[in-house]
This record gives C-alpha cells, structure tokens and sequence, in this order.
C-alpha cells in the first residue's frame, strides 16, 4: 500500500509515499520509547531551544510549506502562510510557558511536604486531520513535546507530503532523533499502535465517527484519549446585532479553508426583525467572494480537499433542498476540473434537515429564522455537537450572559467569530468530543498529575 497526494484542483498525482510495514512500525514505536528515555530528562531551557529553532524555521519556509499544502489539499496559499505562521506562534507559546504551567503545586495536607507533580506519561499517538494539516499537529505537538513526551503522527492519507515535512522541521530545527515521527499507516492498522503498551496516549482530531472508533479502541486498551470532533456551530444574531459586522464575521468565518472547517460558522440562527436584512447581506458577501486557483492571491475560496468530499456535500444540500430548504446562491456543482463548490446559502432552514442537523464541511451558509432570543437559544442548542458557538448583540453583558450560560459548546464567542488561540484552552462537549488542547489545560492533557506526599 502507498499514500497518494494528489492536487485536488487538477487530480493529477504528485508523489506516492510507501506504507510502513508491521516490522518497521514495531522498530519506530521502540525507537520512540528510547527516545523518550532521554527526552523526559532534558531541560526545558534545551527543550525550549529547539522549539523556538522549529517556530524559526516555520517563518523561513512558510511559502514553501504553503505551496505543499496548496498542491496537496487545496488551501489558498495566503490561507497556507498564515497557518504556517500560527504554528510558529504555539511553538513559541509553549517554549515560553511550559515550564511555568508544569511546576509543582504545593497542596495542603496533613504530611510535612505535599503537592502535585507533573511528569510526561511517554509515547503518544496523534491522528490528524488533512483541514488544517500544519496546525492541527503543532498544536498538539508543541505542548506534549514541551512536558518530555515523544511523539507518533499518523496524518490523514491525503497530506503525506506535509506529514513528512513537519518531521523535516522538527529534525532540521536539532530535535533528538525519534522524538518526534511519522507512521505511514492505514485506519485499519491504528488499534495495533495504540494497543502497544509502549503507547501511553492518543489523541484524534477529526470526524465524530472516526472519534468514537478511536475511543472505543482506547478504552479497550485503557488509554487515555483526547478527541477534537466535528461541529455544526451556530451563531446567534439578536435584533439589537451589529449588523454589518455580524455579517462580515459570518461570511469569513464560513469560508475561512473553503468552509472545510470544524469551528466555522455553521448555522446563522438570526431573529425575525433582521432576518431579512442578514439573508440580504449574506448573499450580496457570498457573491462577492472568488473561487478559483488557490495559488492566486485574490482568490478567496480554493477547491474541496477531495472530489468524494465535495460530492458529499452537494448531497447533503441537494437533500435539504428536497426538504424545503431554499437556495439562494450557489448550491450546484460547477462544471470542470476540480473538486470545486461554490460559495452558497440556504434560507428556511429547518430541524430535521442535513444541513441544521449534520455538518456541512464546505462554504455552505445555512440561515434559521428564530422568533426571538429564547427560540435563538434553543435552535442553536438544538444538536448532537459541542464545539463552538457565538452570539451578537449590542448589549455586550446579556452576550456575556447568553455566551457563559445559555449555549452549550466548549468555546463561546460574543460579537466576534470563533477561532484557537495557543492562550485559550479549545474542546469541544458531547458529540464534538472531550478534552482541551492549547493553553494550560492542553499541556496538561497528556501529563501524569502525580502526588507526593512526604512525612
């Protein structure tokens, strides 16, 4: 078995990477578990060295790291040098405050010393995602690394080109050799990994289905696990919204990777008194957006990832359609090469719909028209997901209010639109998944919180 990348806007191949075998999976994870021996026991001021040398080196081949994951997953190649740039941003985070995050915490007790230890647990498995195929491994790899753990990437199989060079980087920048490494497997071979016992942890982000198999096969072998899952976020637009600005922080968030976003805005829930005037605006942004090559900088929205991606998505929104869903702009699959969608809307959207109950992985803008605020409430918390959310209004605190106590989602944005930030911990509840990363809350997701109690 190889893995292909292939350019979605043209579907041509560009290289084959081999599989691993089961003998040289075996000798990588024993590779890692040496590693680690030594690893764990490195200085934070060498660990943070070698981190900033990463983040370093991240700045000085953005273009080119753009330039690989425009070829092999179809984002813009402005959309690539940001991404690039906000892994150097965690990388530097991290190599700042891990230290701090991870010192021991005195704790009261009746012992004469007591507190709280955290030391790294060892090997840990990642699965990633192809959406954002830079930061979704930084984010996880920059604070685990940073608490002595070493590292196994198994990325999505589309993206190997990138899988590969983010191990460039972490070998150029002086990491000790299999701290950090890829495995070139298949889905069908990940439960032999993490049944390893040298595999301490496992972390996914990705589909809730392929979240619940990953669970299942971690609780099996009693490990423990991280999950980052899909999302189908809702954002609340109340009477006394920013209009305007509601609807520009709409569209971008919707279409920020050709809408191929887990935390984009997913369902516009809008209130009776700007309904109208939000469908207005929406279309007229949407309109306005290019689709097209994602190597020219005016172009705003590149291809989906895959053909079989985009063809799914025009499924779910041919079937809302059918249910009474009305289409506003876009909703076709436009002739031509490549795995292209066009920027679309759908009004009267309602429960029971793919495109209000399933997540639309593409720049689809789904608009619900709720009675008031309470009905805005309650359609938004009307889903099997967790992820993100946001509210606008001019009445900051009753957006604070609505944000902290009403929605329910792991991360809750008022009058802006959601995002990760290295500083702010990002997770998800019920079907989007458990767990955090970033902040402090992400280093110490794969840490042993361990007692000490002396007498």
């Amino acid at each position: 078995m190889s893995f292909k990348s292939v350019n979605p806007v043209t579907a041509e191949t560009i290289k084959e990477y081999a599989s691993h075998t089961q003998p040289q999976v075996a000798e990588i994870i024993s590779d890692a578990e040496d590693a680690f021996q030594s690893w764990k026991r490195t200085s934070f001021d060498e660990r943070s060295k070698l981190m900033n040398r990463v983040a370093a080196l991240l700045e000085e081949r953005k273009d080119k790291l753009a330039e690989l994951m425009t070829q092999e997953m179809g984002k813009t190649l402005k959309e690539g040098r940001s991404e690039a740039e906000k892994c150097a941003w965690v990388c530097r985070y991290y190599a700042s405050h891990a230290e701090n995050f991870l010192k021991d915490k005195q704790l009261e007790s009746d012992a004469s010393n007591s507190y709280a230890s955290y030391q790294p647990l060892g090997v840990l498995l990642a699965i990633m995602p192809w959406n954002f195929p830079f930061w979704q491994v930084f984010r996880f790899a920059a604070p685990s690394l940073m608490a002595g753990n070493t590292a196994l990437l198994k990325h999505a199989s589309n993206v190997p080109g990138c899988a590969s060079a983010i191990e460039t980087l972490f070998r150029d920048a002086g990491f000790p050799k299999h701290v950090f490494q890829n495995l070139f497997i298949s889905s069908e071979n990940v439960e032999d990994v993490i049944a390893d016992a040298r595999v301490k942890a496992v972390t996914l982000t990705g589909s809730t289905r392929a979240g619940k198999s990953v669970a299942a096969t971690a609780g099996k072998y009693l490990k423990k696990c991280v999950l980052e899952l899909g999302g189908s976020d809702p954002y609340i637009i109340l009477d006394d919204a920013p209009l305007k600005f509601a609807v520009e922080a709409c569209v971008t968030s919707r279409l920020i990777n050709a809408g191929q976003s887990c935390i984009a805005a997913k369902r516009f829930i809008v209130t009776e008194k700007n309904y109208d005037s939000f469908v207005q605006g929406v279309v007229q942004a949407m309109k306005e957006k290019v689709m097209g090559d994602p190597r020219v900088e005016s172009t705003d929205i590149g291809p989906q990832a895959r053909a079989d991606l985009r063809d799914e998505l025009h499924e779910q929104v041919a079937k809302s359609i059918d249910a009474g869903a009305k289409p506003l702009l876009g909703c076709e699959v436009p002739p031509g090469a490549g795995s292209f969608y066009p920027a679309s809307v759908l009004a009267n959207v309602q429960p029971g719909m793919p495109a209000f109950d399933e997540e639309l992985f593409g720049p689809v803008a789904a608009i619900i028209k709720a009675k008031d605020k309470d009905d805005a409430i309650r359609l938004a918390n009307k889903t099997v997901f967790g992820l993100g959310a946001a509210v606008f209004t001019a009445d900051e605190k009753e957006g604070e209010r609505i944000a902290r106590e009403e929605l329910d989602a792991g991360c809750c944005f008022v009058n802006d639109f959601v995002r990760s930030d290295p500083r702010l911990p990002f997770g998800g509840i019920k079907e989007s998944g458990y767990g955090r990363e970033l902040s402090l809350w992400g280093i110490h997701e794969f840490v042993n919180v361990k007692t000490v109690y002396v007498k």
